[in-house]
């Protein structure tokens, strides 16, 4: 197995969640400090369509608030958590220039066209990708023909060819378990990159690295820096 000499995508998951809570702008802002190329959020969207950062369906894990998303407002959540769940509009903006890889949980044709709106409307489209299932990816597609999107794939099996065809993705967002040099390879030949989530240890980012991925997306990115510095 050769080493490839491809430039890896730095990705941090969620912000910087081993120091600071996932999914806010601190969080956010610490990953960038730490050398990260881009952030992955969560998106998900509130019961009157502001799209907030958010991975869970409720606020209970992170704000100990025992209610689902989509029943609250976004100024009832705005109080409940003393504005620490950022907006997907404020959040774009406060990354400047940075990429912005945005994962669709719970996602909806509905809650879908909000955010592909609010990205729209932000001018953050050359900046921004898309990440989710096939459902989610076929929804950012018909709100936006020119989106870039990274369709999350969690099968051994490839992406059937008629799916290819109708997400037209620019990636394949493979959890990294299922990364090898083969799949990889195929990716390549069929004119797609390769992302791989969510890899934490240096033992895995190398491997991932050997096998010849173009980005990795990490809780850790100090360590993959680390990793990709040593190449």
């Amino acid at each position: 197995m050769r080493t490839t000499a491809r430039t890896v995508t730095v990705v941090a998951h969620r912000g910087d969640p081993y120091r600071v809570r996932e999914n806010t702008l601190p969080s956010i802002a610490s990953a960038l400090e730490r050398g990260a190329d881009a952030v992955e959020i969560d998106v998900r969207t509130t019961r009157d369509g502001v799209p907030v950062l958010l991975h869970d369906d409720t606020l209970k894990r992170l704000w100990q608030v025992e209610r689902p998303l989509s029943a609250l407002s976004y100024e009832e959540v705005r109080e409940a958590t003393g504005g620490g769940i950022p907006t997907l509009r404020q959040t774009l903006l406060a990354v400047g220039a940075h990429r912005v890889m945005i994962d669709l949980p719970g996602a909806t044709e509905k809650s879908v066209r909000e955010v592909v709106g609010t990205v729209r409307e932000c001018g953050a489209g050359e900046r921004v990708y898309y990440c989710a299932g096939p459902v989610a990816m076929l929804a950012v597609r018909a709100a936006d023909p020119g989106a870039e999107i990274a369709l999350t794939w969690t099968r051994p099996a490839p992406p059937r060819p008629a799916l290819i065809d109708a997400v037209r993705p620019r990636w394949l967002n493979f959890r990294f378990a299922l990364v090898g040099h083969d799949l990889v390879e195929r990716a390549h030949r069929d004119g797609l990159l390769v992302s791989a989530w969510t890899a934490d240890t240096r033992r895995t980012q190398r491997r991932l690295i050997q096998h010849g991925v173009d980005s990795i997306t990490t809780n850790r990115v100090e360590a993959l820096r680390a990793v990709l510095s040593q190449r």
